[in-house]
């Protein structure tokens, strides 16, 4: 009787496993659809940045009416949501600034 309780409890233990590997496996499928779909959301936004990012600058101008070249400067926006147009060099400092400061935040 003792032996039969056992494989009795046995069997149920590995139906149980059997039952989460399945549940598992479809979490995995709907979280891979997921990643899938966010991938292709990030992209779409990172295309649309960009297509902003140049219409942007197609229409700026410097105080002579030249057109801002923007291999030289970057679109930046502060916290207040000020929006300015800077020369990158001073931008990537700015950038190890504000690195600094989240690190010693932390």
């Amino acid at each position: 009787v003792a032996a039969q309780k056992c494989r009795k409890r046995k069997l149920n233990a590995i139906l149980n496993l059997e039952e989460d590997v399945c549940n598992l496996q479809t979490q995995k499928e709907s979280l891979k659809k997921e990643h899938s779909q966010c991938s292709k959301s990030i992209n779409q936004i990172k295309q649309k940045l960009n297509s902003l990012y140049h219409d942007i600058f197609s229409r700026l101008r410097d105080d002579q009416g030249r057109p801002v070249n923007p291999r030289q400067y970057v679109i930046h926006c502060s916290s207040n949501g000020s929006v300015f147009i800077i020369p990158k060099h001073l931008a990537k400092s700015e950038q190890k600034q504000d690195n600094r400061k989240e690190q010693k935040q932390k």
